[in-house]
């Protein structure tokens, strides 16, 4: 028998303390759409993927363990964050904590090695994005085309 093969992120789940409060939080920085909701969930819409809040929080700061958030821009995003408070723990990237302790990394859309599909793009608002060459020749080396207007 075979072993499954990892074909990608479904969501991420963060926990935090309110629902509420979280939802504000991450509204102040970025545009999105709440996909769906409880009184302990919340679903964040990213394409044909998802982040779940969830409450209450159980466990302690992430000072390590992060996740990458892929955006479509990522400038004036740091001072926007820093004017608000919020805690960035890198000097050179953009990584920051939540107010539950969640590590969050700010990956720009055009510096990765995935392709999003345009349907998915569409639906989030994201327009036309590119990817740079060095993202284009990891792509390649991977056996993956990029797109031809990426």
């Amino acid at each position: 028998m075979t072993k499954p093969k990892f074909i990608g992120i479904n969501h991420v789940a963060l926990e935090v303390d309110d629902i509420d409060e979280a939802l504000e939080f991450y509204g102040q920085f970025f545009d999105f759409t709440l996909q769906n909701r409880s009184t302990t969930m919340a679903f964040i819409e990213m394409g044909d993927q998802f982040i779940a809040l969830s409450s209450p929080r159980k466990q302690s700061r992430d000072d390590g363990r992060h996740f990458g958030l892929v955006v479509d821009q990522r400038e004036g995003l740091r001072e926007k964050l820093e004017a608000a408070g919020v805690e960035i723990v890198t000097p050179r990237r953009l990584d920051f904590m939540d107010p539950w302790g969640n590590r969050i990394e700010i990956v720009p859309y055009e510096d990765i090695q995935f392709v999003k599909q345009q349907g998915a793009l569409k639906m989030l608002g994201a327009g036309e994005l590119r990817k740079t060459d060095a993202a284009k020749q990891e792509l390649r080396q991977k056996g993956i085309r990029p797109p031809a207007d990426a």
